[in-house]
């Protein structure tokens, strides 16, 4: 990867050979297999075996997880914050295995709507929950830095399952309590 990121840099007009870009290739080639680490990842690793049996059933909710991903249009970042919500069904996550699954699949080169689905259907294949619910809110740096380039938008996403695609009422619950 290292030798690519020479070639890019040199192939805007760069010296690649002057005192401030010499180490930046390995430096680049460090950094972007570190943003996209997530590949190296499996769910049943994230877990490791932090699933246990719980007898409630009201909703858990994890809210303003940030997240921190690469748009795999234009290989630039997009940031923002997750919120999680399930309704458990004999079984919990450790609390921190959800920040945990945002980053394992954040960390690959990414569209928000197929990050959202996919945290989504990690949590609901862990617990088996009743229903899950996750919305992600963030801002692009392919349509702030270049493009529209508009600096205050947010994109918003969700996803809801189960009892929160069914019933109103709990999918209005977590909605109000993700917006104190």
């Amino acid at each position: 990867m290292e030798e690519y990121f020479s070639k890019i840099i040199e192939s805007i007009g760069e010296d690649v050979t002057r005192e401030g870009l010499i180490d930046t290739p390995k430096r680049a080639a460090k950094a972007f297999a570190f943003l996209n680490n997530g590949y190296d990842k499996t769910l049943e690793e994230v877990l490791n075996g932090a699933i246990f049996e719980a007898d409630t059933e009201d909703m858990v909710i994890v809210k303003d997880i940030e997240l921190y991903s690469l748009c795999e249009h234009h290989l630039l970042p997009f940031v923002g914050k997750c919120h999680i919500a399930y309704l458990p069904q004999g079984h919990v996550l450790g609390l921190s295995k959800l920040a945990r699954i945002v980053d394992m699949y954040a960390r690959r080169l990414q569209i928000q709507e197929r990050l959202t689905k996919q945290i989504a259907d990690a949590v609901e294949t862990a617990v088996h929950a009743k229903g899950v619910a996750v919305v992600i809110e963030a801002k692009h740096m392919c349509m702030m830095m270049r493009g529209v380039e508009k600096q205050n938008s947010v994109m918003t996403t969700s996803v809801m399952t189960g009892i929160f695609r069914e019933e109103m009422s709990t999918r209005a619950e977590f909605l109000s309590l993700i917006n104190r």
